[in-house]
């Protein structure tokens, strides 16, 4: 069982290990190359719209080649909040290999990554476009085969839906709606989805089966739904 996991907008910064190997990322290298050319060659007012940051100081932060800039792990670079509900760094090792196993993160630069790769710190808005190169379209385009190839017939997807315009499933699906006092929650289900991947990866939970046995902390699952290939968990948040 895979699992799909959205990014954060909000990331640590620097890094331990050496700058991006390009060569491990053979399919993103267009619209890296891209990235990197346009926010080189453009003006602070131009990127300043393009990041939706208003501080010049943090525009400036991020005019630079990250090809040149030290890496971390991607399950480690992003800091939302599922990032730390999951709480990675806090894990037991065994627990960090499950995630660096089988834990997929996508990206709106990388399009696709996973958790043990080594990314450099970068800012890409949600829903923005380079000038030449449509990345949600690219990558739709050039990820469908490999990612049908990785995933395998049982995906946990923990993704916000945008990440459809970049892959979308055919494979057998589980997905998760959460409702706090019976209303559907956005903020609470990032957590959740955080919590979700920390205990699946504690418990070594690695099908479908198992995971619809396990009786997770401060949830209840009150609805499952099934439309075409997913099946949709509808919990309720207890506490």
């Amino acid at each position: 069982m895979k699992i799909l996991l959205a990014p954060a907008e909000t990331k640590i910064e620097g890094g331990e290990y050496p700058p991006i190997d390009l060569s491990l990322f053979p399919l993103q290298q267009p619209v890296i190359k891209e990235y990197e050319d346009f926010i080189l060659s453009s003006d602070i007012d131009t990127l300043s719209k393009w990041f939706g940051l208003k501080n010049i100081n943090e525009c400036e932060k991020y005019k630079r080649s990250i090809t040149q800039l030290p890496t971390t792990k991607a399950i480690q670079r992003y800091t939302g909040v599922a990032f730390e509900a999951l709480g990675y760094n806090s894990l037991p090792q065994m627990a960090q290999k499950y995630i660096d196993d089988n834990v997929i993160l996508f990206s709106n630069l990388f399009g696709v990554l996973r958790s043990d790769d080594f990314i450099p710190n970068y800012k890409f808005k949600q829903g923005a476009i380079l000038p030449t190169i449509n990345n949600e379209k690219y990558y739709k385009e050039v990820l469908k085969k490999p990612l049908d190839e990785m995933l395998g017939d049982e995906v946990l997807d923990l993704r916000a839906t945008y990440y459809d315009k970049i892959y979308k499933l055919t494979a057998p699906t589980i997905t998760y709606k959460f409702l706090k006092n019976g209303k559907v929650v956005s903020h609470w289900a990032k957590h959740y989805r955080g919590e979700l991947v920390k205990q699946i990866a504690l418990n070594n939970i690695s099908n479908f089966a198992q995971l619809m046995n396990h009786k997770f902390e401060n949830l209840t699952l009150v609805e499952i739904q099934e439309k075409k290939n997913i099946r949709t968990l509808i919990v309720q948040i207890d506490n």
